[in-house]
């Protein structure tokens, strides 16, 4: 019995494939529920089109619905397990972390938090030559700094350890009262990223968001640093939603997810 061919005559995908992967990149972590009228915005597909392709990937798995509100179904994550699996995660990250450096033009490292330390773990480094000195393995303190914000703010238990102790002067735009520094990573949590200038290095300025695992613990930051002469507070903002986009798409290959309770 003939099968149908998932390619067309062009060597194209079938049209149907390519609009259920639009479907499916209307989700995003900071949109991951939708409604019918909401996916018909973002695709721009007819309301009939939209209602017949949702309702067979509902069917498939590919959708989960409550309601009227639709997300990716968990059956994708799955589906996704082996694609990740035995792939080491920095694998996933170098390609990710050299894009951000030829779109930006500046250094993109991914941080770790490790035996109470700030650990850069991959890097991309800028082609500048007035460069901050960074290496994969530089070992950096937790309280200073747009990464060391990030990782505290999804990471209660860290964020109580950090706090409980001394917090040393390194600049002098480094936090060194703990309510103080409390607040600000309460309010990177809610932000969902953390901009620095010259708290770590004088100089300096930092733009971290954060990469989750699949059971929504933080698996790291993803950081864009340089000189503050060419990374003023307009340009770090500038290249915000680059960053962001940035990690949710290394989430996104770890197979993760946003966690739960923000």
């Amino acid at each position: 019995m003939a099968t149908a061919d998932p390619v067309g005559g062009n060597g194209q995908p079938l049209l149907v494939l390519g609009k259920i992967g639009e479907i499916l990149d209307a989700f995003s972590l900071d949109r991951p529920s939708l409604t019918l009228s909401e996916i018909r915005d973002a695709t721009g597909f007819p309301t009939s089109t939209v209602q017949r392709l949702v309702t067979n990937m509902v069917a498939l798995g590919f959708l989960d619905r409550q309601g009227d509100q639709l997300r990716v179904g968990v059956k994708m994550a799955y589906w996704a397990a082996p694609a990740v699996k035995g792939v080491d995660v920095l694998d996933l990250i170098v390609p990710l972390l050299r894009q951000l450096r030829d779109a930006t033009g500046e250094t993109a490292a991914f941080f770790r938090a490790e035996q109470g330390h700030r650990v850069c773990v991959a890097l991309a480094e800028t082609n500048h030559a007035l460069r901050r000195e960074m290496h994969v393995g530089k070992i950096m303190p937790l309280h200073a700094g747009s990464a060391s914000r990030v990782l505290l703010a999804w990471d209660d238990e860290l964020a109580k350890s950090v706090l409980a102790q001394p917090l040393g002067s390194i600049t002098d735009s480094t936090i060194t009262s703990a309510d103080e520094l409390a607040a600000v990573i309460k309010e990177t949590r809610a932000d969902g990223y953390a901009i620095t200038i010259g708290e770590r290095e004088q100089g300096a300025s930092g733009l971290s968001t954060p990469v989750f695992k699949a059971n929504g613990e933080l698996a790291g930051c993803l950081t864009i640093s340089g000189p503050t002469i060419r990374m003023p507070l307009d340009r770090c903002l500038d290249w915000l939603d680059l960053l962001v986009e940035s990690a949710e798409h290394a989430t996104r290959l770890l197979g993760g997810r946003f966690p739960t309770t923000i």
